[in-house]
């Protein structure tokens, strides 16, 4: 445990892209009784989840990582709970049996609340108020009581959270996630080639069970068929929350934030000498770093030696987040460098965040094959550097939307009007996730491939 650290001492840093409550009386009390309240995830699961990431850093598994932009109060419902977490278990089973390769699955689920916004306050018709900073801070709607922060909200936040992660353990230890139902795991809406494709594999599945069956090896008994490890992750933004959510576990006695299994810092709080990477220094937790264009190498060498000293395997993803056009000419240096330090990271992509356009009709978007293209130059780059390509980190919905354009669904800038629905940026849909689960399997099995090959030679 850090002498110098205790779950508070970030309060001495500078704290950037943090709300202003007005209410300090109001915060505080909310806050001890946060305090107070039981674990949203447990300090083993944490430590599993460091474990299951130490392979992908060296190459034995692969990280699917995806869930909402922002989770909102409004759009709080166990179909859509349920409809996320069927979309993520079908992207992994299509990368597990095309690639053979064991998956990691994270949701965005479960807390991501908060978000950091460019403007700390919005002006429309000469009226300025407070940014819409996400639901666990304040209202969407463009007035001064909604835009207020409420720390109220951290309490509704925290019990949507529960409830969430209550039915997410139900699912994926209850029998939903038994692969004899995979037929089950369909969606309505998504009746393009990628349903079809992944109809056929879950034919092959049900063959593959039929045969272990006639074997004598009944799949109900192989808990590996029959449930599923599933985690949660959320940007650590709002301190204060994260703060009151941080335990000592009795069986190790070190520091955990227990509102979430995995946390991770963004590209604009990442500051070495800021609060966010004060407070992340002194949990041990599996952390994330957003790398983004601005990042520089130095600095990130140095994040990497305060938040992981010891260096050790399956504490920190590097989550990077290019753009499809800058990618190419930033991430190979970034790489080089960290590998050559010897580093231990899991790399994976973010190919959601720099690939985001205003389309003619004025929607913010982002087109499907921007996005492909990073994660291709993304694969591409890491063959080239000899270093593992270990993830992808998605903005996406079980949600029927029409938030990002191309695909099968063929989705046109005059389409997003449809069915845009996000509160923040746009989000992927089931078809779309589905068609880029296709495309990893196929990279990730000729990675493997070359990676077969090289360590032969």
């Amino acid at each position: 445990m850090n002498n110098d650290w205790s779950p508070k001492s970030w309060r001495k840093k500078n704290a950037l892209h943090m709300p202003n409550y007005t209410n300090d009386h109001e915060l505080k009390k909310t806050l001890l009784d946060i305090s107070k309240y039981p674990p949203l995830v447990f300090a083993g699961e944490a430590r599993l989840l460091k474990q299951k990431l130490a392979e992908v850093s060296i190459g034995n598994a692969f990280l699917l990582q995806g869930g909402d932009c922002a989770e909102s109060f409004a759009d709080f419902h166990p179909d859509n709970i349920r409809d996320t977490f069927k979309v993520i278990l079908q992207m992994a089973v299509v990368l597990t049996f095309g690639a053979s390769c064991p998956v990691v699955k994270v949701g965005r689920i479960a807390g991501q609340f908060a978000k950091p916004r460019s403007s700390a306050t919005e002006i429309i018709n000469d009226i300025e108020l407070e940014s819409y900073k996400g639901d666990i801070i304040n209202g969407i709607d463009f007035n001064e009581k909604d835009r207020n922060p409420d720390p109220k909200r951290l309490k509704q936040a925290y019990n949507q959270s529960a409830a969430t992660l209550n039915l997410l353990r139900a699912f994926s230890q209850g029998g939903f996630a038994n692969l004899s139902k995979i037929h089950q795991w369909n969606l309505n809406f998504v009746k393009d080639e990628n349903a079809t494709k992944f109809r056929e594999i879950s034919s092959r599945i049900d063959e593959c069970l039929s045969f272990m069956e006639a074997c004598g090896i009944n799949g109900n008994s192989v808990r590996q068929l029959n449930e599923t490890d599933f985690f949660t992750s959320h940007e650590a933004l709002l301190l204060q929350y994260e703060e009151a959510l941080t335990r000592v576990d009795s069986t190790s006695g070190k520091w955990y934030d227990v509102s979430a299994h995995m946390l991770w810092v963004g590209d604009r709080t990442k500051q070495i000498d800021g609060a966010h990477i004060e407070f992340l220094k002194g949990i041990e937790n599996p952390i994330g770093i957003k790398v983004g264009p601005t990042t520089k190498t130095d600095e990130l060498l140095k994040i990497l030696d305060k938040l992981n000293p010891l260096n050790e395997p399956g504490k920190i993803t590097l989550i990077c987040r290019m753009g499809h056009e800058k990618v190419s000419g930033i991430l190979p240096k970034i790489i080089n460098k960290v590998h050559n330090s010897g580093k231990s990271v899991v790399w994976t992509c973010d190919p959601m965040h720099g690939n985001t356009i205003k389309s003619n009709t004025g929607f913010k978007t982002r087109p499907l094959k921007d996005i492909i293209s990073e994660i291709q130059q993304f694969f591409q780059i890491h063959k080239t550097e000899g270093t593992y390509p270990g993830g992808v980190h998605l903005e996406m919905t079980g949600q029927d939307v029409t938030e990002c354009m191309g695909g099968l669904q063929e989705i046109t800038d005059e389409d997003l009007k449809n069915r845009y629905h996000t509160y923040c940026d746009p989000r992927l849909n089931a078809s779309q996730s589905l068609e880029l689960a296709f495309l990893l399997s196929d990279y990730l099995k000729d990675e493997k491939l070359f990676s077969k090959k090289s360590s032969n030679l």
